[in-house]
């Protein structure tokens, strides 16, 4: 099992901190190796059982979070706006278009992130860049910029309490369907779109007081009252991912255990490198970003070394390259897919190519990331690949980082919040989840 675990160390790791205190590092680890794990393997098969209904377009998937987790924001309140952001637009997807929605939260472990540089200046003063709060500390001076290994057991402890409330969420009322209007947040209300939100909700009413005439109601349906969120976060530092790695005493087989679902970023899927070595050898599902610069080579190779099995539940393709450039790139990788039979999920991340900066705020323009959204659907559906989900980086609070849906770019400044990329506040990721609901309509899926 050691040896297992540690062979990604042969191999190049990118965007890896230095960390100067070697032995509060490896007792930092140890201590994490001792702890329990933040998730569990069931839980983790049951999402693969999702997934192949995914596979076998039975069910779609609404993966979104935060950008960044940071200590700061952890709270309560933002724990629970984001699952009712996520249940109010999984209730769109689902009544709209009859699918499942299976929901996978960037939370609970999204606390590490690329970048581009590895030191940053700011009046003449040169530091380690922020890497998330996992990592360092967003303040530029330069203990705050230090890599602390101690850091990981706090994001490890935040995870935990994080997941605790996503469980009771889930299973303690506020997921029940016949409470639905207590969803709602009150800035979506003054929306424009509020108004077709609330006519679905008086459907779904009437549909549930026709269940409950017929015997079918929350007490002796389980269905109605309770709901699954997984979890997933980019597996980047990767001696944190290697500490939470556990054998399954049932199965035997290896799991990370840090989430249900890990994913691995644009600037670390080098073929032979050490987080696609990682990541082969554990049994979650896993996701690959996927650019502009990628073609189909990549994803056949990167198929053959994280699902040699040619699984149908086991690898997520997550696109994200740009308004401007997907109808190029991905019709050719889509099309030799489906002709090598290679089994592999494809999803869209309309938003990370689609950056921008004004006035020195990076930024997301909701057109920009609605023309990408409806350009996958509407490649998929000419080459005969089903368009299994989405991929949204966003917030459940009225943040103002992505213009489009009332906020203009002399809004940025207002709630600029981010640790590091722009998210769509739920005012916006609610109109998306419409949106999606008429793309599913329009290409007849």
């Amino acid at each position: 099992m050691k040896s297992l675990k540690n062979t990604w160390k042969k191999y190049t790791a990118k965007q890896q901190p230095y960390y100067k205190d070697k032995k509060l590092l490896n007792s930092t680890l140890k201590q994490i190796q001792n702890l329990p794990p933040l998730v569990f393997a069931e839980e983790i098969r049951e999402l693969r059982i999702c997934l192949n209904d995914v596979f076998n377009k039975k069910a779609f998937i609404l993966q979104g979070g935060d950008c960044a987790e940071s200590f700061a924001n952890f709270n309560a309140i933002n724990i629970r706006d984001m699952f009712k952001i996520l249940l109010q637009m999984a209730i769109v997807l689902t009544f709209s278009n009859s699918h499942p929605i299976v929901k996978i939260g960037r939370i609970a472990g999204q606390f590490a992130k690329p970048r581009s540089e590895d030191f940053e200046i700011i009046n003449g003063e040169k530091l380690p860049i922020y890497r998330g709060d996992i990592i360092n500390d967003i303040n530029f001076d330069e203990k705050s910029r230090q890599a602390d290994p101690k850091r990981m057991l706090k994001a490890y402890y935040q995870s935990a309490a994080t997941l605790n409330l996503l469980r009771a969420f889930a299973n303690g009322g506020l997921a029940d369907l016949n409470n639905i209007h207590r969803l709602n947040l009150d800035f979506i209300k003054k929306n424009s779109f509020y108004k077709k939100y609330e006519q679905l909700i008086e459907q779904i009413s009437k549909s549930l007081a026709f269940m409950k005439a017929c015997g079918i109601n929350s007490n002796n349906t389980q269905s109605l009252k309770t709901t699954n969120i997984y979890t997933s976060h980019e597996a980047l530092l990767l001696d944190y991912e290697q500490a939470l790695t556990r054998v399954d005493s049932l199965s035997g087989e290896i799991y990370d255990c840090s989430a249900h679902m890990l994913w691995i970023g644009d600037r670390t899927k080098g073929l032979d490198e050490a987080h696609v070595h990682f990541l082969s050898n554990v049994k979650n599902p896993i996701g690959v970003k996927i650019s502009s610069n990628d073609n189909f080579e990549t994803i056949y190779s990167l198929n053959k070394i994280l699902n040699p099995k040619n699984e149908n539940n086991r690898l997520n393709m997550i696109i994200r390259m740009g308004a401007d450039k997907i109808e190029k790139n991905l019709p050719d990788i889509l099309k030799n897919s489906k002709k090598e039979g290679l089994n592999i999920i494809y999803t869209i991340d309309p938003m990370h190519a689609n950056t921008i900066k004004i006035d020195g705020y990076k930024t997301r323009n909701i057109e920009k990331i609605k023309k990408e959204l409806q350009l996958f659907f509407e490649i998929c559906k000419a080459e005969d690949i089903y368009p299994a989900g989405v991929h949204l980086e966003m917030s459940g609070q009225n943040v103002s980082e992505c213009i489009g849906c009332g906020v203009s770019q002399n809004d940025l400044y207002k709630r600029y919040e981010t640790r590091c990329d722009p998210r769509l506040n739920a005012d916006q990721a609610l109109e998306l989840a419409f949106f999606i609901s008429d793309l599913f309509k329009k290409v007849q899926i």
